[in-house]
């Protein structure tokens, strides 16, 4: 018997561990001896006791097993979650990507330093909490008042920011908590005010009154990302926040506009110009009609001079102007200009130097300078515009009109351009020097499709907007300054002390009067500075911990957020926040479906980690209901879908499933479809390896010996399919090693399932059963190869599944020498591949046809040639294990081979052979079961017959020969001879 030698107790020094194309040990696995008779893993893999011990084993003091390779430190953050509800698929995937990066950076020996945190998220949290106000006391923030509804706000931090915190505890996440931070905590408070003022004093924020989108429910100017575009196709009436009845939209209306000293047309009516617009209530604003220059139907007007249309609601004229922006196309090519309400009019309006008019007031009612319609709100007021016009004989047509309408994501409000004062960033050189860092090869951004997107948002990019009129966020850092005289300024200031000293040096006296501006700043505006606010700038220290190593979210936000990092990075500091960008997609339902509460399709990570009765899941949506985070008439709809995709509820998967199955999609890809099933269909594949490591445990105690034992498989005499396994395992560990390289998670995964599942699992491992069964020479060395690839394996395990991993690895050696690179051989590996086919050729047919152990199977194998039965006769054992028969019988195929007319079944095998399966002659078999067999042979044959046909069309093609090398080409022609063989035998056989 050969025994495989304990050399040492020290861990092995990073001989091959370091080198790029192996993973080294995982930074924290606890290690420990088994003892006893009784196998120290229960009987099946079971989530929540697994990860209830892991989460006890981090309470305990560790020997961390740490790398050889100090390399230094590698730095992320992790997008802070808004503080508006639980962590939801999106966040649960990026913060896997992220936790994958961190612990496989710390196998190759880097400091990680990952700073968790939260976002305050102005808008959202406080649209949510709004809602939950109004829906359980009755009351809305006006009635509260700003004190106290801040009170309420910092009430639902504190119990969801907890609850953020916890769910990414639970994902496993390896974040630094002793670093969190939340964006309305006082180290980020103080740098924002003080970038604020930097940024003011340069005069690069200023403020003017300019056209923002404006949502009338929040009484606020939102940003670009809060603007959702509803395509309407036909007329449709939709809900509108503060209106009883729904509101129809997807209508045009053509209205006359008469000229001033209007000339009798040849029909005998009086000149008039008919403009289209799908918003008649904004004409009150009207300041022009526009035209296309070169429009034949008002060219006549090009040789007057100041041509002048009355406007019927205003005692005064508009101008009638020409602008090349126009689209001669829409409706009647004549289309009114409300440059207070429209940013395509604000535009034409700006080149003409015509002056907006605003007709809504800040909350969509209509302004006092209208007092016939004083009062009504914006959507009544189309009503009684398109009555009057009636009356007035100037309404022409009205018709349906395909149009996208734009609609608050938060409060569902139908978005209002609106002219208000705001304060704005000039970010044009922040632009272009962030615009620098991509050009000239500092920044890498992937995928590198997002690179386009990069450079054209940077060159379109306009002032940035950023205050907006909530109680939650940064206040402005801004006074209004007055002096006696009623003279004023702003100024920027981090405290009035401080703003009372600049006003009185702008103003020249110590007479002054400051009120600070109650708006706030744009939440993006405080994430911007994340990558060195939570380093700690503006103190020098900060650049201990700047810049990032990368940068990674969802693709989503690349402009809102990453972009506005690398310019405010670079204009604040000197210095790009980071130098690579990984951008991550949109996760949709199994169906490619958006998730949303109207589809009733969004899975909460929780729900698939513990599991969900479909009771629990419609209360979940009722509670939210109660909340008033969903309306009541949305609740019926999310109810109907959610038990139509989940009539059983969802099984409980665990988190390392979850994982798993989030990191086996390309990450890359604009949607990941998330399917709860192949969730599932994980975690039977976790407790494959946990099966795998029973087996391994409990052949230990067999022989007699513990996996501890195993150090070195170096001089050891390994058999063919030890010798293979380990092949397959280094070939694993080099994908995987790839793969975190460039973060292509989806390819280890696949790898890794493919190794543990269908290599190690259904096919080694089966194989050592016989040996180790009758403890025969070969066993201690299957052992030791069984031990060897569940250590490595695991290890390369450990970043995507990190409770199985580390639950496992505590039961192996971590350290076992194996020189990978010995094992590489593509000769083997063919063979053995050739000679699984064989056998999953063989398991198929048995299985179409119901073949079990009582029928007592005989294997005839009939081989190709001599070469193949030299091939075949080494691994007779193997196939009659893995074919499950107990009598396998090998004979050479040539022109002397009498096929047994006893086969009952037969069919080819790919290159190698062609078989038949014999059964126990009291089983008789059906005649129809006979045509089955012929018509199985027949499907196999055409599809034989089409695959040799491509080949041969390949082969023959002329760019093929030319194009094609050498090794390409002689795989071609080796295949087309398999093809042709095969084909030959199944005809021989079937005759």
């Amino acid at each position: 018997m050969q025994i495989i030698k304990v050399v040492t107790r020290n861990l092995v020094i990073h001989k091959h561990l370091c080198q790029p194309k192996l993973l080294n040990v995982s930074a924290r696995l606890h290690c420990s001896t088994v003892k006893g008779s009784k196998l120290p893993l229960a009987s099946g893999y079971q989530p929540k006791p697994v990860e209830e011990a892991y989460w006890e084993r981090e309470k305990e003091p560790t020997n961390e097993v740490k790398s050889g390779c100090n390399r230094g430190p590698y730095r992320m953050i992790l997008p802070p979650p808004n503080v508006t509800g639980n962590l939801h698929l999106g966040h649960a995937l990026m913060a896997t990507v992220q936790d994958v990066i961190a612990r496989q950076q710390r196998q190759l020996g880097y400091d990680v330093q990952w700073v968790p945190g939260t976002d305050h998220a102005g808008i959202a949290t406080q649209v949510v909490v709004e809602r939950t106000l109004l829906a359980t006391k009755g009351k809305t923030r006006q009635e509260i008042g700003r004190k106290a509804f801040l009170e309420e706000i910092w009430k639902w931090k504190a119990e969801k920011g907890a609850g953020i915190i916890q769910d990414l505890r639970q994902l496993g996440c390896s974040l630094d908590w002793d670093q969190e931070y939340f964006t309305m905590d006082e180290q980020q408070a103080k740098a924002v005010s003080l970038a604020f003022v930097q940024l003011f004093d340069e005069g690069l924020i200023t403020r003017r009154n300019s056209l923002v989108n404006w949502s009338c429910a929040l009484r606020s100017a939102i940003s670009d990302i809060e603007v959702e575009n509803l395509d309407i196709k036909e007329p449709v009436e939709i809900a509108v926040p503060g209106y009883e009845q729904n509101v129809l939209f997807g209508r045009i209306f053509d209205i006359a506009y008469r000229v001033v000293d209007a000339q009798l047309e040849n029909d005998g009516k009086l000149e008039e110009i008919v403009v289209s617009t799908t918003r008649p209530e904004t004409m009150l604003g009207d300041v022009a009609v526009a035209v296309h220059p070169t429009d034949p139907r008002y060219t006549k007007y090009r040789n007057r001079t100041d041509v002048k249309l009355h406007h019927p609601f205003r005692d005064e004229t508009i101008p009638l102007i020409f602008d090349f922006s126009v689209d001669s196309e829409f409706g009647t090519g004549a289309v009114k200009l409300t440059p207070a309400h429209d940013k395509f009019d604000f535009e034409v309006a700006t080149r003409h130097k015509l002056e907006g008019r605003r007709v809504f007031t800040e909350n969509g009612e209509i302004d006092e300078a209208y007092p016939e319609f004083q009062g009504k709100r914006r959507f009544d007021l189309r009503d009684c515009i398109v009555q009057r016009l009636e009356q007035l004989e100037l309404l022409r047509e009205v018709r349906s009109h395909s149009m996208q309408l734009p609609i608050c994501s938060r409060s569902k409000d139908i978005i209002e351009y609106m002219m208000v004062p705001q304060w704005f960033l000039n970010t044009r050189s922040m632009c272009e020097s962030a615009l620098s860092e991509l050009k000239s090869g500092r920044l890498q951004i992937m995928p590198s499709t997002f690179e386009t997107d990069w450079e054209r948002w940077l060159t379109d990019s306009r002032d940035w907007c950023i205050s907006r009129q909530l109680w939650w966020g940064h206040q402005v850092p801004a006074y209004e300054a007055f002096d006696s005289r009623g003279n004023s300024c702003w100024v920027a200031a981090t405290d009035e002390k401080s703003a009372r000293e600049k006003a009185i040096t702008k103003l020249g006296t110590k007479e002054v009067r400051l009120t600070r501006d109650v708006d706030v700043l744009d939440t993006w505006f405080s994430s911007s500075l994340l990558p060195f606010s939570v380093a700690g700038w503006p103190n020098e220290s900060y650049k201990e911990k700047y810049p990032l190593d990368l940068m990674q979210t969802g693709h989503d936000i690349l402009f809102f957020w990453v972009a506005r990092m690398m310019m405010m990075g670079l204009k604040l500091t000197g210095k790009a926040p980071f130098q690579r960008i990984l951008l991550n997609g949109i996760v949709c339902d199994a169906h490619g479906r958006k998730m949303s509460k109207s589809l009733g399709n969004i899975v909460a990570p929780q729900q698939v980690v513990q599991g969900a009765s479909l009771d629990s899941l419609k209360a979940v949506l009722q509670q939210s209901s109660d909340a008033g985070v969903i309306k009541p008439q949305e609740l019926k709809t999310s109810t109907e879908s959610m038990m139509k995709m989940f009539p059983s509820g969802i099984q409980e998967c665990g988190t390392d499933a979850l994982r798993f199955t989030l990191l086996s999609h390309n990450i890359k890809h604009h949607f990941i479809n998330f399917d709860v099933t192949t969730c599932y269909t994980n975690k039977l594949f976790l407790n494959k390896i946990w099966q795998a490591m029973r087996f391994t445990l409990g052949s230990a105690q067999i022989l007699g010996i513990t996996l501890d034992e195993f150090e070195t498989l170096e001089g050891v005499q390994l058999n063919m399919w030890d010798r293979w396994i380990i092949g397959r395992l280094a070939e694993t560990l080099s994908i995987c090693s790839e793969s975190s390289s460039n973060y292509n998670f989806h390819m280890a995964t696949s790898a890794l399932k493919h190794f543990f599942y269908q290599n190690l699992c259904d096919v080694y491992l089966e194989t050592t059963k016989n040996a180790i069964k009758n403890r025969s020479h070969d066993a201690y060395v299957n052992v030791a190869t069984l031990t060897a690839c569940l250590s490595w394996g695991l290890q390369a395990l450990a970043p995507f599944t990190p409770f199985v991993a580390s639950e496992l690895l505590q039961h192996v050696p971590l350290n076992i020498e194996l020189k990978l690179s010995d094992y590489q051989d593509p000769k083997l590996q063919a063979e053995v591949a050739d000679i699984v086919n064989v056998c999953t050729n063989v398991r198929q047919m048995k299985s179409r046809n119901q073949i079990s152990n009582r029928h007592s199977p005989k294997l005839s194998l009939f081989a190709q040639n001599e070469e193949a039965e030299m091939i075949l006769r080494r691994h007779l054992a193997q196939i009659g294990v893995l074919t499950r028969c107990g009598n396998v019988e090998l004979e050479l195929l040539n022109e002397d081979s009498k096929f047994s007319k006893k086969l009952n079944f037969f069919s080819t095998a790919g290159a190698l052979c062609s078989f038949g399966i014999t059964i126990k002659e009291e089983f008789t078999i059906p005649v129809e079961k006979r045509e089955q067999i012929k018509t199985t042979n027949k499907k196999k044959l055409k599809k034989l017959v089409n695959e040799l046909q491509k080949y041969k069309v390949r082969v023959d093609n002329e760019a093929f020969q030319l194009l094609a090398d050498t090794a390409t080409k002689t795989h071609f022609n080796n295949r087309i001879k398999e093809l042709q063989a095969e084909i030959e035998n199944l005809i021989r056989m079937a005759a």
